[in-house]
C-alpha cells in the first residue's frame, strides 16, 4: 500500500480529533468578523469551501483567495485573515503574511509547528497529527477543513463533523463503482461549499493519475462542460444533485456518480481513493508525482 493510501484511511479519526481540538482554540473566526481564507492548490480550495460553510451559517462575510491573488492593500478590509498551508514554508503564504502583520488578525492551520509560519502568524493551529509522508495532500486539507467547520457549529443543510466521519469510515472501505473505474475522463461538480471539494477532486485526479478532469460549479455543467461528457466518462457530483442533472448526463451518454445521502468531505475521499487506484494501475508513485514538491518556496 502507498503512504498516500494508507494516509487516506486515517481520515475518519483525524476529523473527529479536529472538532475536539477546534472547540478548545481561541484563534477561529468570531461570528460577525468579516474573514478573508487563503492557501495555495490545494489549500485554497480548502479555503473555497470553508468561506461557503461560514457565509451559510450566517457568520459573517467570508471571501477566499489563492494566497499569490490575494488583492493589495485589502488588509485592512478583514478583521481576520485565515491562512492554511501543510508545510508552513509555502512562499506566497509567508509573503502574505507579512503584509498583513499590523494590519489585522491573522490566524494559520499547519501540520508543522516547527516552521517559519509559526512566527508569522499571531495564532497557530498545529494539526500535526494529520501531518503527511506523501506529496500529495489528503488528510491534511481535509482534516483542515474539518476543524474549520466545527468551529461554526451548527450549518443548514450540513452534518455535523461527527457525522461526516461515520460517514467517512464507509467511503474508506466501500468498492468503487467498476464505471467509474474504467471511466477515461471525469468532470466534478459542486454548489456552494461543495465546489471547493469537486475543484480538489479533480487536482487529486490530475496530481495522483495524471489523468483528464474538470471541474466546475454544478449549475455551469449545461454552460458548456456537458459537450464533453459522452460513454466512458463521468460526472460527479458532490452534496444534492441539481434537478433534470441526471438526465442531461443519461442524455449525453455519460456516467453519473452522486452520493447525495454522503457528506461530500466523504465523498471527496472516494476521489481520493479513485486516484490512488488508477496511478498505481498505471505505474506512477501517488506518493511522489511528477513535477511535485511537498511545497513551493521560491528563491
Amino acid at each position: 500500500m502507498s503512504r498516500t493510501a494508507a494516509e487516506i484511511t486515517t481520515q475518519p479519526g483525524c476529523w473527529r480529533r479536529a472538532a475536539e481540538a477546534a472547540a478548545t482554540f481561541d484563534g477561529l473566526p468570531r461570528p460577525g468578523e468579516r474573514v478573508a481564507v487563503t492557501g495555495c492548490g490545494t489549500s485554497w480550495f480548502m479555503a473555497l469551501a470553508y468561506a461557503a460553510l461560514r457565509e451559510a451559517a450566517g457568520q459573517g462575510e467570508t471571501d477566499a483567495f489563492a494566497a499569490s491573488e490575494f488583492p493589495a492593500g485589502r488588509a485592512a478590509a478583514y478583521d481576520r485573515v485565515v491562512v492554511i498551508t501543510r508545510s508552513g514554508t509555502t512562499t506566497e503564504v509567508l509573503d502574505l503574511l507579512a503584509r498583513m502583520r499590523g494590519a489585522t488578525r491573522t490566524t494559520a492551520l499547519t501540520a508543522d509547528p516547527k516552521t517559519p509560519v509559526v512566527d508569522a502568524a499571531e495564532r497557530v493551529a498545529a494539526l500535526d497529527w494529520a501531518d503527511e509522508e506523501s506529496v500529495v495532500q489528503t488528510r491534511f486539507a481535509t482534516t483542515a477543513l474539518a476543524f474549520l467547520r466545527a468551529g461554526l457549529g451548527d450549518v443548514p443543510g450540513v452534518k455535523p463533523v461527527a457525522g461526516a466521519a461515520l460517514d467517512a469510515e464507509l467511503a474508506v472501505t466501500e468498492p468503487l463503482p467498476e464505471a467509474v473505474l474504467a471511466a477515461e475522463q471525469w468532470t466534478f461538480l459542486g454548489r456552494g461549499w461543495t465546489y471547493g471539494l469537486a475543484l480538489e477532486a479533480g487536482l487529486k485526479m490530475r496530481e495522483a493519475a495524471g489523468a483528464w478532469t474538470e471541474a466546475y460549479p454544478a449549475m455551469e455543467y449545461r454552460h458548456g462542460p456537458i459537450s464533453i461528457t459522452g460513454p466512458g466518462r463521468v460526472a460527479w457530483v458532490f452534496g444534492a444533485l441539481p434537478e433534470g442533472l441526471a438526465a442531461d448526463v443519461a442524455r449525453v451518454g455519460g456516467t453519473l456518480h452522486a452520493h447525495a445521502s454522503a457528506d461530500p468531505m466523504a465523498d471527496l475521499i472516494r476521489a481520493q481513493r479513485l486516484a490512488v487506484t488508477l496511478a498505481e494501475a498505471n505505474g506512477h508513485d501517488p506518493d511522489r508525482p511528477r513535477n511535485l514538491t511537498r511545497s513551493v518556496i521560491l528563491s
